[in-house]
């Protein structure tokens, strides 16, 4: 008498509908590839057939309710996956603007550094005149909190500022418009001054645009994590933390760094950014007349800093 021949197990199809009633019912090689990974990693047995141009996925038949199980678990977890990407952010030409001032900065270095008769003869000590006293600042001369922005120790210190600080600032300003933009690096590093010289001592001195340059990576980074807020989901601190990055890998080398204002700098940009964000998202356009008054009105806020040093 013969043994009976082994029976093999019934396969049957998996039915696209039945994972989700959204899909087609037909099966596109793309994704019968894809869920046959998801079958094979959770250890259920598949086989994919391909009939004319269609493809159909195979399991066992005491498999079949497992296996459209995790397939409707695995379509359900990466519904929208991975996301659209948000649009880019609208730019304006507005880069002129942007290097002319940087450029006037420059040359108001120069005009202070270099013996220049005309200006040598008033006798003026614009480093002592207008650096980020914290002592003084707390003694109520808050102007300087504005004029160190300014001033520069050299010009190897204004060169970097004026590079790395440039390229900043400059995409913040074709992103919500030069006034406004400017007005926001100035608010960053007058902020900064600020809290820096309450946290430091009073002997404390410092001068430059560096503090302004890193609220300015701070404001661009809240920017950008609003901006991309759908599309990167759980990932929305990674602008925030290559921020961060920067500042640690800028901001706080060198015996000279003003560590201090650096970080301050960067906490009133974090502020300033979800404020201007706020004010000015980054999908509106620009309002003409709004951005106009934004830059007179820092123009005559570091133009009566330095009067209200001068008069001191």
């Amino acid at each position: 008498m013969e043994d009976d021949a082994p029976v093999e197990p019934a396969w049957q199809t998996i039915d696209p509908q039945g994972v989700d009633k959204h899909l087609s019912g037909l099966l596109h090689r793309k994704r019968a590839r894809l869920w046959a990974l998801v079958l094979e990693a959770r250890g259920l047995p598949c086989r994919l057939e391909q009939q004319g141009g269609r493809w159909q996925l195979w399991v066992p038949e005491k498999e079949q309710a497992r296996a459209l199980d995790e397939l409707h678990r695995y379509e359900t977890e990466n519904h929208n996956w991975p996301p659209t990407l948000a649009p880019p952010v609208p730019l304006k030409s507005n880069s002129l603007i942007t290097l002319s001032l940087l450029a006037l900065l420059g040359i108001f270095h120069n005009l202070g550094s270099l013996h220049i008769p005309e200006i040598h003869s008033l006798n003026i000590d614009w480093l002592q005149l207008g650096n980020a006293d914290a002592g003084a600042i707390r003694a109520g001369q808050w102007w300087r909190a504005v004029t160190a922005l300014t001033l520069h120790a050299d010009g190897l210190h204004l060169l970097g500022n004026l590079l790395i600080g440039g390229f900043f600032i400059d995409r913040l300003n074709r992103e919500v418009g030069s006034g406004r933009g400017w007005t926001l690096v100035l608010l960053a590093g007058t902020l900064g001054n600020l809290i820096n010289a309450l946290m430091q001592p009073a002997i404390h001195r410092s001068v430059g645009l560096s503090t302004a340059v890193f609220g300015t990576v701070a404001i661009l980074a809240v920017r950008s994590a609003r901006h991309h807020r759908h599309s990167l989901r759980q990932r929305w601190p990674l602008p925030l933390a290559a921020a961060l990055a920067l500042l640690g890998l800028l901001g706080s080398g060198g015996e000279l760094t003003d560590l201090g204002g650096h970080l301050m700098g960067f906490v009133a940009g974090l502020g300033l950014g979800w404020l201007s964000c706020l004010l000015w998202p980054s999908e509106h356009g620009t309002d003409r007349w709004s951005n106009l008054l934004a830059g007179l009105g820092s123009a005559a806020l570091v133009v009566g800093a330095w009067l209200a040093a001068l008069n001191q």
